[in-house]
């Protein structure tokens, strides 16, 4: 067997190489924009459950996000992208029915289920085909009744707000 040429164990690399410069403006972040700068408008608490803070705590999470995920520089107006929103939902519902097996105690709940909504909008000024109006994100997350809920919201929140976060950022700078 002859020993093949060193081009052709390069030639995966090259490909990749040559593939990936044709994306566009693209970064191993996954932000796909020209843009360089975001301006993140305090997201207003519309709930009547959720935490008096959860609208401050969103967006300065959602900033800390576009600055670890892109290179956009968050600004405090003006900026080439603008989003703001509303925390619109905060919901808690018990899920997955046990029968109790008794006429005396009432059929209950195995879990229950927080829900968090958030309403955006998102204005592109360099690429307004990406703007969007009052789009709603959500996500949830089921904990076992057995667990009490002011012992585990803050960690339930964070996991939810975290999926919200992806996204949002998805959805306006990864145009995914």
């Amino acid at each position: 067997m002859k020993n093949k040429s060193p081009l052709y164990a390069c030639l995966p690399f090259l490909f990749v190489l040559i593939t990936a410069s044709g994306c566009g403006v693209y970064s191993f972040t996954g932000a796909s924009t020209s843009a360089r700068t975001i301006t993140v408008e305090t997201f207003v608490n519309n709930t009547d459950l959720a935490p008096a803070n959860i609208g401050q705590t969103f967006t300065n999470n959602l900033k800390d996000y576009y600055q670890r995920n892109s290179s956009l520089k968050v600004v405090a107006e003006d900026a080439e992208l603008q989003i703001e929103g509303t925390i619109s939902e905060y919901r808690i519902n018990p899920i997955a029915p046990v029968a109790s097996g008794s006429s005396e105690f009432g059929d209950a709940a195995a879990l229950t289920r927080l829900t968090i909504s958030v309403k955006a909008t998102y204005v592109d000024t360099l690429e307004p085909k990406n703007n969007f109006r009052d789009k709603t994100f959500t996500f949830y997350s089921d904990f076992p009744n057995t667990q009490d809920f002011t012992s585990i919201q803050e960690d339930l929140e964070k996991k939810i707000i975290e999926q919200i976060l992806i996204n949002i950022f998805n959805a306006t700078v990864a145009n995914w």
